[in-house]
């Protein structure tokens, strides 16, 4: 199916934020405050869609609760890369039949990745009565008046109709925090690798104008937020559906242009478009983290091929020694496959050799999980869960060792840290990222949260660093 770049009219969004005035006046009348919940599941993508429901619930008049039994509506936001997470999700939203016993008017709605799939939105149709309304990822848009649907009729609605997807601007985001932001720059994939739904749940590559990434990323800045870090499922694509000349090399310096101290990162960047002139940019914004997300997903050429990757092995290690040469402190991470089918012992074993020569900061590991309707899922496969199992437990030892090795590396070493969070614990209170990401403990006054500090190392294991603020935080 061709795609067409399609562009939402401002006019249907003032339309949307018409109908939130609406519910407004009908769900304050008694002068009491509703309350909504939003449960989120997945991807980065997956909570910055979270922002623009919690932003239109709040022009609703909704105030926000995590108590189920409290809420007035609630939100189940899903993902569909892998089957665990939709098994959670199904159980979690079998068990709201409590809450919405015990409060009979109560909303329940579902609505993500997951449900784009037909046959899960046919599931919830029969087996989840609890569920007042779905929708997908396209229809995100015009959610008020879906839920004025439901709410003046009384009626379940479904909304899930095969779609490739459009922009959308001016929907109102509630972010949550006020350190870190999430931005959007594009949304959908047009790489279908043989095993990933996303396709056809998030329809094709489309760009948001630069003009209006610019200018939220410099509200962001405006507002003192510290981090922005630039969304899409292939950042590396962005531009390529725009009459713009403008890619993503650019966007970043146009975005490091904003005056102000933040940092900008990006996920995620697909291997077959990181290109030179991206990894020179990285080296020259001094705005932009020198952290690479660069999933690999296999090391060996005919599961890559058998993937859809559109790259090779030594393709791959090439673009990792040059992204390093611009960047030799660059912090390099990674997704990894294991178990695609087919994949035999010494497929297996070239994956695990490809992470011993790149040696990455950071490993994420799945399990191979079966997508209905990608090509992946009707491949054979003759190998058992157990088999892949001793795989998969044989790379996260590898991860896991070399992840020790690299944290040992910074310790005695002062570094540059943007103090985020609460930890809830006593001994180290606070929680900081590096330039590179890793994630660091600290011991101070929370007041901190949100500045920049220059943190001495002082100890690590493999999955984090702890260390010391020297002098005040900036």
């Amino acid at each position: 199916m061709k795609y067409e770049r399609k562009v939402i009219d401002p006019e249907q969004i003032r339309r949307q934020e018409q109908i939130c005035a609406e519910i407004f006046d009908v769900v304050t009348a008694d002068g009491k405050r509703p309350l909504a919940m939003v449960d989120t599941y997945g991807c980065q993508q997956n909570e910055a869609d979270s922002e623009k429901i919690r932003g239109y619930l709040a022009e609703m008049g909704y105030g926000f609760t995590q108590d189920e039994f409290q809420a007035d509506v609630i939100v189940v936001n899903t993902c569909a890369v892998r089957e665990h997470a939709e098994m959670r999700v199904l159980g979690n939203v079998g068990a709201l039949n409590h809450s919405k016993k015990a409060r009979p008017s109560q909303i329940v709605a579902v609505c993500g990745c997951m449900v784009q799939q037909e046959h899960m939105a046919e599931k919830i149709k029969k087996s989840y009565p609890v569920v007042d309304l779905v929708f997908g990822p396209h229809e995100l848009w015009r959610f008020p008046e879906l839920l004025q649907r439901v709410m003046r009729k009384g009626k379940r609605v479904f909304a899930t109709e095969k779609n490739l997807g459009a922009v959308v601007e001016g929907i109102p985001q509630q972010r949550e925090g006020k350190v870190k932001a999430w931005l959007s720059i594009m949304y959908g994939c047009n790489n279908f690798c043989t095993y990933c739904v996303v396709p056809y749940v998030r329809g094709r590559e489309r760009s948001r104008e630069p003009e209006q990434v610019v200018a939220e990323a410099r509200e962001l800045v405006a507002q003192g937020y510290k981090e922005i870090t630039l969304l899409g499922q292939n950042v590396n694509s962005y531009g390529k559906d725009l009459d713009s000349e403008v890619d993503f090399a650019d966007l970043i310096r146009m975005v490091n242009a904003i005056p102000g101290d933040f940092l900008i990162r990006f996920m995620t960047s697909h291997p077959k478009d990181a290109t030179e002139k991206l990894f020179q940019t990285m080296a020259e914004c001094e705005k932009c983290a020198h952290q690479l997300h660069l999933p690999v997903q296999a090391g060996n050429d005919r599961i890559l091929k058998a993937m859809n990757r559109s790259y090779t092995r030594e393709k791959y290690l090439q673009q990792v020694a040059l992204a390093r040469r611009y960047m030799p402190d660059l912090v390099l991470t990674t997704d990894i496959i294991v178990g695609f089918p087919g994949e035999t012992e010494e497929e297996f074993a070239d994956t695990l050799s490809l992470c011993e020569e790149v040696r990455y900061d950071a490993m994420f590991t799945f399990i191979y999980s079966k997508r209905v309707g990608t090509p992946a899922a009707s491949m054979p496969d003759p190998y058992t869960r157990a088999d892949k199992q001793k795989h998969f437990d044989a790379l996260t030892e590898l991860s896991n060792r070399i992840s020790g090795e690299k944290h040992r590396e910074y310790e005695g070493k002062t570094l540059r840290v943007l103090i985020d969070g609460e930890t809830g614990r006593e001994e180290y209170n606070l929680s900081s990222r590096t330039n590179g990401g890793r994630l660091v403990h600290l011991k101070g006054d929370p007041a901190w949260i949100g500045r920049f500090a220059d943190v001495t190392i002082t100890a690590s294991n493999t999955w984090a660093l702890y260390g010391e603020i020297g002098g005040n935080a900036e």
